[in-house]
């Protein structure tokens, strides 16, 4: 199949937009020598970096003629989808030492879990916490002892932090391992329901807190489509893990099968390797691009229109909303997992998975299929499904010819609707993005009041003071990243989502985030300008009439200019208590805007040319190793 004319537009339209940026990336990571780094140590640098290791692996590591792949880990055994990583590395290193190579620990990285900060202080850490990962992991890699590198992370800051870290050692090969989710627990449908009957004051505290446990249960990821599930099916668009590899169940042999052959191609793709494939080189404009169409055709997170943007510029890549939105246009919606169906992740797994999608993208021209991967020649093979046979060997079939679950997942030809699940809205208010893919068509408009709100809990304070009119455009400002570190707002969609229930027309605006857990209410979120960078969503006033239109593209504050030019900005309120936000006043100070990644780290390559012979430089002598 020809690939569609606009999708191959928008890609040629990024490409040259990324040019110098782009070269200057590519250039940066060919100055640093293939050969392994550790020949350009001291000794006394290279007797550091081993010093720990077994007498085998040592040896090997003397040698500098085998390859060693760092291993950077978000293992902590709080986090139910990171807690199985605790034996990976063990299982690593005795692969790869079977296999007459070696691995090391090079480093960990904070994980920090959403689902346990919402609605709390901490959730003010959480979008930092992707850069801190970012840096956390260059970090790992800046001993200079590895030839290919293996990271273990799911969730929803952490995977993107990692590939923004992997991408700043972009000559050297990467291949992520995942955990996979747990099994399914109480529908999702059910907690919902809870959910909301608790926010509406109709049922206790033990009642939420037990549906919640019955849903959060096992190690794994959490089951619904939120933004650790698409971290997942991204990773697997841009070819960065084996095929198939995202919703295997943890504990299962084929999850076994799965890290050790990851542990396999991580060693034949190395600088050492037989097939050098750099982390830098694969992730182009045609990687960027699968990677955002598979997020629309899967209705995934609107966090991705913050993190992948920032992980396209660090490899060099520019692109902005508008690219997503016009992607959005083409690319059809082809499965519905909750919040945006009913089905979870196991679920969409059984009924074809992540291989049936790719083919059925691929055949209908909407994805680059000669995008280079870790695994085979293109994303081609990647449209498959791993097995396990009856003596543990790892092999993949062809994923099912259809869908086995059409409530989870369709076909292009039958696609649930034409077109993907972000939309672009914008107006005298800025501009914003709206997940559409949980609502239906007479959801995606409203023309309404505005109840103004500072933070996510007076909302329900004025709704039990019965201060809410029958239908209202919840205004929440100052939660950009700016403001307050752009925490989510999930607390916000229980209450709405009862409200909506009972027949009320209700929508939401906000600088701020929603989790990809959300999706029933209109939102338009990721406002830019934000309220504390001189954003007109600063000026709004409870009853100003606010038109939003999903279908149209608007958003409009229906007030006169003359009127607005008058009103003073409301002041920025002051955080509470510091609860580690005081160490983060930096960040908030230089953070970019989300459409620009929400970034608070520089990514812009530099020109490396007299680097390069720094570079290439022999081995330091004995005498100047460190002390």
């Amino acid at each position: 199949m020809s690939i569609h004319p606009r999708l191959h537009a928008i890609t040629e339209r990024i490409r040259l937009r990324s040019a110098p940026l782009r070269a200057r990336y590519l250039a940066a990571i060919a100055a640093v020598p293939r050969d392994p780094a550790r020949r350009h140590l001291s000794c006394g640098n290279l007797a550091h970096g081993f010093a720990a290791s077994d007498a085998e692996a040592k040896a090997r590591l003397r040698s500098t003629a085998v390859p060693n792949l760092g291993i950077v880990t978000a293992y902590n055994d709080m986090l139910s989808a990171h807690q199985p990583f605790e034996g990976y590395p063990a299982l690593i290193r005795a692969t790869a030492l079977a296999a007459g190579a070696t691995a090391q620990v090079a480093g960990g990285v904070p994980a920090m879990c959403d689902g346990i900060t919402q609605g709390q202080a901490g959730m003010e850490l959480s979008l930092f916490s992707r850069d801190v990962i970012a840096q956390a992991t260059a970090i790992a890699l800046s001993h200079a002892m590895f030839d290919s590198s293996v990271y273990l992370g799911v969730c929803d800051k952490i995977v993107p932090g990692m590939l923004i870290g992997a991408l700043s050692f972009g000559h050297l090969p990467a291949i992520f391992v995942p955990a996979g989710p747990m099994p399914s627990g109480i529908s999702n449908q059910a907690k919902a329901k809870v959910r909301e009957r608790y926010a509406a004051g109709q049922a206790t505290r033990d009642e939420l807190l037990q549906a919640e446990a019955e849903s959060y249960h096992a190690p794994g990821t959490c089951t619904f489509y939120g933004t650790a599930n698409s971290n997942q099916l991204l990773l697997e668009a841009m070819g960065l893990m084996l095929p198939g590899a995202a919703f295997v169940n943890p504990g299962t042999p084929l999850r076994e099968a799965l890290t050790r052959a990851a542990t396999l191609r991580a060693i034949e793709i190395s600088t050492l390797g037989h097939d050098y494939r750099p982390l830098g080189e694969l992730v182009d404009e045609r990687a960027i691009v699968n990677a955002l169409v598979v997020l629309l055709a899967t209705g995934g997170s609107t966090n991705h229109s913050i993190h992948w943007v920032a992980v396209a510029r660090a490899a060099g890549i520019s692109i902005d909303w508008t690219d997503i939105h016009e992607l959005s246009a083409i690319t059809p919606l082809l499965v519905r997992m909750y919040p945006n169906g009913d089905g979870d992740v196991n679920r969409f797994e059984d009924a074809g998975g992540i291989g049936l999608v790719l083919r059925e993208l691929l055949d209908a021209g909407l994805l680059h299929a000669d995008a280079r991967t870790v695994f085979g020649a293109s994303l081609r093979e990647h449209a498959r499904k791993p097995r396990v046979d009856d003596g543990g060997r790892l092999h993949w079939v062809d994923a099912p010819a259809s869908s086995s679950d059409r409530d989870v997942l369709r076909g292009v030809q039958d696609a649930f609707e034409p077109h993907g699940g972000l939309r672009l809205v914008q107006g005298n208010l800025g501009r914003a993005l709206v997940k559409i893919a949980a609502l239906k068509p007479e959801q995606r408009r409203i023309r309404a009041p505005a109840v103004v709100l500072h933070d996510q809990h007076t909302l329900a304070r004025r709704h039990a003071a019965g201060e809410l009119p029958s239908d209202f455009v919840a205004v929440l400002r100052f939660q950009g990243p700016h403001a307050n570190g752009m925490p989510e707002l999930h607390s916000l969609t229980p209450l709405l989502g009862h409200l909506q229930n009972r027949g009320r027309h209700v929508a939401l605006v906000t600088d701020g985030r929603l989790s990809g857990a959300s999706g029933k209410t209109l939102s338009a979120i990721h406002l830019t300008p934000e309220a504390a960078r001189g954003g007109l969503l600063a000026k709004v006033q409870d009853g100003d009439l606010i038109t939003l239109d999903a279908e149209t593209g608007v958003l409009a504050l229906e007030v006169d200019a003359a009127t607005l030019a008058a009103r003073m900005p409301a002041p920025m309120p002051r955080s509470g208590c510091d609860v580690g936000r005081r160490l983060f006043g930096h960040t908030r100070a230089q953070v970019l805007d989300a459409e620009h990644g929400a970034l608070s780290i520089s990514l812009d390559p530099e020109d490396c040319s007299e680097a390069a012979d720094a570079l290439r430089a022999p081995p330091a002598s004995a005498a100047g190793a460190h002390a």
